[in-house]
């Protein structure tokens, strides 16, 4: 039993999907609908917590099921970190550091629970706990790290989208190296892939004076959703949870971290 897909190309644009429409469409929720933050955050939340349940009971890797919980870990990511450096005022640089560390102590429990970090092959509940706590806090360290890039860098939307692009091209190139870490290279694009969504996702609906192309919330939300569908669809052709892992779109990946 193998309860994640295989880390390919198909992989990594189907995550960036996923995120980019967390981004968008916590902001709709939140922002564009006036929910508020801890009510969002309260609210998906609890969605995500059911969904999640219903993962973990599942003895099989199922597509739509799993992409469905990294979407919400991405829509819950959204409204956390909004939640942490706007109504709590830390900011999006201590709100970055802190989930920062929160994902490394995250990781660190997984290695020293388990005595590898798997990206290959989750299989016990456990694991599946530990995997998906993880993604959890990457994508929501994701959203802190992309505003921080885009609204207090300097950078604004474009640059940090550039920015974190070229980041993401060097892990890429980074697989070629002969004692590359597959673990280490997944879990560093998993978090920079989660802020090039989210910069993408600003992009998309911000207004043209803040840099963006003022398509709102609920129709960038409404064709993400429509890319998602489609590379979900795309990835229901294959046999994924057969298939061998790779890493960055490319590399096969280590069993264990450390």
């Amino acid at each position: 039993m193998n309860k994640v897909p295989p880390v390919t190309l198909n992989f990594w644009v189907t995550k960036i999907c996923a995120t980019t429409l967390g981004e968008t469409a916590g902001d709709l929720l939140s922002m564009t609908l006036a929910v508020g933050y801890a009510a969002s955050s309260t609210l998906l939340t609890v969605l995500l917590a059911a969904l999640l349940a219903a993962q973990l009971r599942a003895q099989e890797f199922r597509p739509a099921r799993y992409w469905s919980v990294v979407l919400l870990t991405s829509t819950a990511g959204t409204t956390l970190s909004d939640f942490l450096n706007r109504t709590l005022a830390l900011g999006y640089a201590r709100g970055a550091l802190l989930l920062g560390v929160l994902l490394a102590a995250t990781l660190l429990a997984w290695r020293v629970a388990d005595g590898r970090i798997a990206v290959d092959r989750v299989s016990t509940r456990r694991t599946e706990i530990f995997y998906w706590a993880a993604i959890l806090c990457s994508n929501t360290l994701g959203t802190s790290l992309g505003d921080y890039l885009a609204d207090d860098s300097g950078l604004g939307f474009l640059g940090s989208a550039a920015l974190i692009g070229a980041l993401i091209l060097a892990l890429v190139a980074m697989r070629r190296l002969p004692r590359a870490n597959g673990v280490l290279l997944f879990w560093a694009a998993f978090v920079l892939t989660r802020p090039f969504g989210a910069t993408f996702g600003d992009l998309l609906t911000k207004p043209a004076a803040q840099g963006g192309l003022n398509l709102g919330t609920a129709g960038s939300s409404a064709v993400l959703l429509a890319l998602l569908l489609a590379a979900i669809a795309w990835s229901n052709r294959g046999t994924p949870a057969t298939a061998a892992p790779q890493v960055a779109g490319g590399v096969r990946g280590h069993s264990g971290a450390g």
